[in-house]
């Protein structure tokens, strides 16, 4: 006769009741009702859209966040009505274990700011429009002239850069599109025209052009020049006034 294996029925027992208070405690947890909600902006120095902005996206339909379960939050379609929003670049909606439902979201980063036909609107890095906001303005370019389907990526191109660039992003402060492809770019602080011709060889033009305005900055010149031309990759041309 076999000998009674306790152990076994020891571990066996044990085993039944973790899965038993597992499944309570889910189920206890998913009819948890929702206490708040939280909204967290990765980039809160560019404030496109308020708070109270996602929160009523969040909650368009359903009068009261508090009487809604855990289990019955649809995330993936919080998540596509953020997402479709012109403000926002993308987001992340998710219910925390002690019921907050959080909205972790990032901005569209304009680029530039275009003045046509159209009306004005901001161009974001990905090269999407995106309209001007009631909340805040940003320092970008601002962009006038012929811009299409033909030209449209050869701009961006030239937008990241300045944006990317400390130096460009606060010194140049406006961009015409000629009816031909090239550019004449505008300083801030200075009367000069930059004469950028066409969209190539975007890298060595602004290299040429910082290492024009250090120098000139030294020897106190650069109040003289009319224009500055970046044509020609070998040299920067200037003309005085």
């Amino acid at each position: 006769m076999k000998k009674f294996n306790w152990i076994n029925v020891k571990l066996i027992g044990m085993f039944g009741l973790v899965i038993f208070l597992f499944s309570f405690t889910s189920k206890r947890n998913s009819e948890r009702k929702l206490k708040k909600i939280v909204v967290e902006f990765v980039d809160e120095n560019s404030p496109f859209i308020t708070e109270e902005s996602v929160n009523k996206l969040l909650i368009e339909n359903n009068s009261s966040v508090k009487n809604i379960q855990k289990d019955k939050v649809d995330l993936k379609g919080l998540e596509q009505n953020l997402n479709n929003h012109n403000m926002i670049q993308k987001c992340e909606v998710f219910v925390t274990v002690d019921g907050v439902l959080k909205a972790v979201v990032k901005q569209k980063t304009p680029v530039a700011r275009v003045f046509g036909s159209d009306g004005s609107f901001y161009v974001d890095y990905e090269g999407h429009k995106m309209p001007l906001s009631d909340n805040f303005t940003a320092r970008v370019p601002i962009v006038s002239g012929t811009i299409n389907k033909q030209n449209n990526q050869d701009l961006i191109k030239v937008f990241r850069y300045i944006y990317d660039d400390e130096f460009l992003q606060k010194n140049i402060i406006g961009v015409e599109v000629l009816p031909g492809g090239s550019l004449k770019m505008r300083n801030r602080n200075f009367n000069y025209v930059i004469d950028f011709g066409k969209t190539i060889n975007v890298d060595k033009k602004f290299k040429n052009y910082k290492a024009f305005f250090q120098k000139a900055v030294q020897d106190s010149l650069i109040n003289n020049y009319k224009t500055v031309n970046l044509k020609f990759t070998q040299q920067v041309v200037c003309t005085k006034n």
